[in-house]
């Protein structure tokens, strides 16, 4: 077992241990990742994928990637290969073909007649309503549906009516014949099979009639071989009915569903249901909108796969649940960019700065290097001139005490260059600053003279050769820490209204006029810019989207 497994171990693994050590298969670990085709995979799916995938390669095993595509009318073939590039964007391969639950149709209906035939499962007529009131309560037992006693011939004869298209929709349902009685609320005779004339993203219109979800996933797990199904803690109380269909039907083998508690994040909706919602209603871009907790939006932002990785490491797996603060999520993004994403220098809100001393036609190029820490990383060239950006905010007036930038007759550095101090302040007929004429020091370019002490160390760029830019600052997408937890109100009242401010008219130092979209860089004091690439091309200029702040409050109160 690597150094990594031992690190990420958890119960799950001990568990799947003790089962080796006991014999309790052949000891070759299948695992799978079972999604729903009904949306994008958020941040929730990824501890999924990390843990399926993980729990495989510790134990030398294999994992599936198995759509649950039982519902054709929420479904799409857009889903699909989304997920496929989420789960390989992660860094994870899967066993063989991409697998469906639709693939295994035909065996799931034998194995619905299977169960009629045992006298384990019956046709009922109840409406939606009267089932629900036949169902009981958390209190009180079930009643037996009037249809229950059917003659196994009778219910054989109406199950293939309902193949063959000759009811419609919530006429007939299939319901196992379980307990009535039971505690468990899910083993009060749930429905196997339901009546759905929808065309299908696999079959097309072959069927009219779906397996419901907790039919379809024992059994798909069986015929694939499956040792371990890794399901979140909602399915516990559905772990009795997967072993019951297991024990009723003749399936090859026996797997053993484990259950961990889900991630939680605050700041953060996690339902597909409603971050469709979302997206329907035009409060987001679309499912990959750098604010959405979806794997495809994370990457649009920047994050980084290894960084998503980690950040699942850090988590574990346990049954205690509980919320996690989406600043350790923040940490680890930072983490793993701090290590190796590229320096570079953006002014956001320019201000122009004239050197009266320099001469107008010259220019010197600069040398810095690409990342202070690892100089493996090569160096960059900068352009020094005449003119010259700095950030609106790094000037004042009337500095307040303590100020470390620009200020009338104070100097500063300026990062790379060289010490320029502020003579004058150059206004527009409004009495906007408009501009600063400063003066350059030429014996300060990466020293300074003794008794020399400038006031702080500002970031620049030229203004004669440094490229515009937009960047698309974007922070928490709800300002709430629990946004889904007021139940007078909608999860829509806490979005956040400054989850994104665009800046137009950016200058970046002159490399990122041609970025690199592979990582993002580190904007010195600003924080981590991802180039959007799809935006980059419509705009005609480089396109930066914020990542995350510089600023790690989890890493200092956390630790």
């Amino acid at each position: 077992m690597s150094a990594e497994s031992k690190k990420a171990h958890n119960f799950i693994q001990s568990l799947i241990e003790e089962a080796i050590a006991k014999g309790e298969h052949t000891g070759k670990v299948v695992t799978r990742f079972p999604p729903e085709p009904n949306g994008y995979l958020h941040i929730g799916h990824a501890k999924s994928i990390c843990l399926n995938f993980g729990i495989a390669e510790t134990f030398g095993g294999e994992c599936n990637l198995r759509f649950d595509d039982t519902n054709p009318e929420k479904e799409s073939q857009e889903y699909i290969d989304a997920i496929k590039t989420d789960v390989e964007w992660l860094g994870y391969t899967w066993a063989g073909d991409v697998r469906y639950a639709s693939d295994y149709f035909d065996q799931l209906y034998e194995f619905a007649e299977e169960l009629i035939r045992k006298g384990k499962a019956y046709v009922c007529a109840l409406t939606a309503e009267e089932m629900a009131e036949y169902r009981g309560t958390l209190k009180t037992p079930g009643r037996n549906s009037p249809y229950r006693d059917r003659p196994v011939e009778e219910n054989l004869q109406l199950f293939r009516d309902m193949r063959d298209g000759k009811y419609q929709n919530g006429e007939l349902v299939l319901r196992a014949k379980i307990d009535m009685a039971s505690p468990n609320i899910n083993l009060r005779d749930p429905i196997l099979y339901r009546i759905r004339y929808a065309e299908h993203h696999q079959t097309g219109n072959r069927w009219c009639i779906y397996p419901m979800y907790d039919f379809t996933h024992p059994i798909s797990d069986a015929l694939e071989g499956i040792t371990h199904s890794l399901c979140t803690l909602e399915f516990e109380d559905h772990r009795p009915l997967y072993d019951w269909v297991l024990e009723n039907v003749s399936v090859p083998c026996r797997p053993r569903q484990i259950e961990f508690a889900r991630l939680n994040l605050n700041y953060t909706i996690t339902s597909k249901r409603k971050l469709k919602r979302l997206v329907d209603e035009g409060h987001v871009e679309g499912w990959d909108d750098p604010r959405m907790p979806t794997i495809s939006g994370m990457r649009r932002r920047g994050y980084t796969p290894e960084s998503i990785r980690n950040f699942c490491d850090m988590i574990g797996v346990n049954k205690a649940g509980g919320t996690v603060d989406v600043g350790m999520l923040e940490h680890a993004i930072r983490e793993d960019l701090n290590a190796r994403a590229p320096r570079a220098m953006c002014v956001m809100r320019p201000l122009k700065v004239t050197l009266v001393n320099y001469p107008e036609a010259q220019t010197e190029s600069l040398t810095l290097p690409v990342h202070p820490q690892n100089p493996d990383m090569g160096e960059r060239e900068v352009t020094w001139s005449r003119e010259l950006y700095i950030d609106r905010e790094d000037f004042s007036e009337e500095p307040p005490r303590k100020w470390k930038r620009l200020a009338p007759g104070q100097a500063v550095r300026l990062r790379g260059g060289y010490v320029i101090t502020c003579r004058d302040v150059v206004r527009d007929p409004q009495g906007e600053i408009v501009e600063l004429t400063c003066e350059y020091d030429p014996a300060t370019l990466g020293v300074n003279p003794e008794g020399y002490k400038p006031n702080g160390v500002i970031h620049w760029v030229s203004a004669v050769d440094s490229a515009e830019a937009d960047i698309y600052v974007y922070d928490r997408l709800f300002n709430h820490e629990a946004p889904d937890s007021d139940k007078e109100g909608d999860f829509l009242d806490h979005l956040n209204p400054e989850s994104l401010v665009v800046i137009r008219g950016a200058r970046a130092e002159k490399g990122l006029a041609d970025p690199r979209t592979d990582i993002p860089y580190q904007f010195e004091r600003e924080g981590y810019f991802f180039c959007d690439r799809d935006k980059t091309e419509a705009a005609g200029r480089p396109v930066f989207n914020r990542t995350v702040t510089l600023r790690d409050s989890w890493g200092k109160g956390g630790k």
